[in-house]
């Protein structure tokens, strides 16, 4: 009997046995919590600097300043932005950007020196950004290989919990949750930065 075999049989017991009716989960948590827009952003950036973030916060009309600023600091010269953000973001920013496509194969990105993207929703309690594929977020190798990654999150966009958040995002739609930059921890536990993603993680919170 081959190993798949025994696979396929096992399901099969497990489906024999399991209860004739489907089983009810339990869905008794907390959900429709709301903060003030004053506590939800103190929230938010307290997680996020807990996270190693780098935070900005600016009003809509300082967006392009703020970018071009960041980008600037940054050292980049030449940066990635999905098809769909809105190109005034960038009006001020001072170098090359590049349009992503799923023509430029995924290593290709790694040539950027940035990525600045939106974003769907964001949780405060957990500091975690949501991405979901939309045109202004573009595929998600864009936001996993460059070193840098730029992500603007509008304050009416976050919500107080993970219950409040996943429920604006659309199921079927593929998610990307980001919580601080890529880190992990080797074998001594030392932490290692940039493995699974941008090293560097700025977040712009506008409004």
């Amino acid at each position: 009997m081959s190993t798949r075999d025994v696979i396929l049989g096992r399901i099969r017991d497990a489906l024999t046995l399991a209860p004739p009716e489907p089983v009810q989960v339990p869905r008794d948590y907390r959900t429709g919590r709301t903060l003030p827009d004053a506590q939800r952003r103190e929230l938010l950036v307290d997680r996020l600097v807990d996270y190693k973030a780098h935070v900005h916060e600016c009003t809509p009309g300082d967006l392009p300043d703020v970018l071009a600023r960041v980008l600037a600091e940054r050292g980049v010269r030449r940066v990635g932005i999905p098809a769909g953000l809105d190109p005034s973001w960038l009006a001020r920013f001072d170098g090359d950007v590049v349009v992503d496509s799923a023509e430029i194969p995924a290593p290709d990105l790694g040539a950027l020196d940035g990525v600045v993207t939106a974003s769907a929703v964001t949780c405060a309690e957990t500091g975690t950004i949501f991405l979901d594929g939309s045109p202004g977020q573009g595929r998600r190798a864009l936001t996993l290989v460059p070193d840098l990654h730029v992500c603007v999150v509008p304050l009416a966009d976050v919500e107080v919990g993970v219950p409040e958040a996943l429920a604006r995002l659309v199921p079927e739609r593929p998610t990307t949750m980001i919580s601080g930059p890529s880190a992990t921890s080797d074998i001594e536990l030392e932490r290692v930065e940039g493995v699974h993603g941008p090293r560097t993680l700025d977040v712009v919170i506008v409004g």
